[in-house]
C-alpha cells in the first residue's frame, strides 16, 4: 500500500495508525499547492479531491478520507483493537467520535491557515474551537484516551491537536487535553512516524 501525505497534515493521522498496526505502507509526499507527488505524478490524477490523505491499496484502487482509512487499515488487523468490530455499538461510538472530530475540530482550522482569512472570521473559528475542545476536556477527564485504549480517534485528535500552535490557539485551559497530546506523542508508533515526515528529529 502507498500513502499520499503531506508533511503534519491530517494524513499523519493513518500514518500513524499504520505504524501502530506494524503494516508496512510506501510514502509519497504530496503537494498539495502544485497537486504533484514526490515520484513525480499528478495526484489529481489519483484523488481528483486533491488533498491528501489518499491511500492506494494493493490491487491499486484508491481510498480518501481519514476517517475511512483509519478504519480501513484498523479492520486489517482487529487483534490490535485500535477499532470495535463492526456492528458493534462501540464502533458506532468510534464512528460517532471520529465525526466530530472531522466535522468540528478539524474542519474549524481550515481557516486559520490561510492569511487572506479576515479577522473577525479568525476570532469566531478559535472561539468555536474552544467549545468543541470543552467537550474533548470533559471526555479526558479520568482517561488516558477517547475510550479504554487507544484507537484510531486518538490518533486523529492529536494530529489536529498539534495545529493549535501554529494558528495561536490557547489550549492552557484544557490540561487534560495537554497531558493527552503529551501521552500520544511519546507513543513509539507516534514518534516514527513524525520523524519519517520530518517534524521531530
Amino acid at each position: 500500500m502507498k500513502l499520499y501525505f503531506s508533511p503534519g497534515a491530517c494524513s499523519l493521522s493513518p500514518h500513524i495508525v499504520a505504524r501502530e498496526l506494524g503494516i508496512e505502507i510506501d510514502l509519497d509526499k504530496t503537494d498539495t499547492k502544485t497537486k504533484r507527488t514526490a515520484a513525480g505524478d499528478d495526484f489529481l490524477a489519483i484523488n481528483p479531491k486533491g488533498y491528501v490523505p489518499a491511500l492506494q491499496l494493493d490491487d491499486g484502487s484508491v481510498l480518501t478520507e481519514g476517517p475511512a482509512i483509519v478504519q480501513y487499515l484498523a479492520d486489517s488487523k482487529p487483534g490490535a483493537g485500535l477499532a470495535p468490530a463492526n456492528g458493534t455499538i462501540e464502533r458506532y461510538r468510534l464512528q460517532e467520535m471520529l465525526g466530530y472530530i472531522n466535522s468540528e475540530i478539524h474542519k474549524s482550522y481550515s481557516p486559520l491557515f490561510y492569511d487572506a482569512t479576515p479577522a473577525e472570521t479568525r476570532t469566531e473559528r478559535l472561539a468555536y474551537l474552544k467549545k468543541r475542545y470543552a467537550l474533548i476536556e470533559q471526555r479526558l477527564a479520568g482517561r488516558e484516551y477517547l475510550f479504554d485504549r487507544f484507537s484510531v480517534a486518538d490518533a486523529y485528535l492529536f494530529v489536529v491537536t498539534n495545529w493549535a500552535r501554529g494558528v495561536k490557539l490557547d489550549l492552557s485551559e484544557f490540561p487534560n487535553l495537554l497531558e493527552f497530546q503529551k501521552r500520544v506523542a511519546a507513543r513509539p508508533a507516534v514518534q516514527a512516524a513524525m520523524k519519517a515526515e520530518g517534524l521531530v528529529k
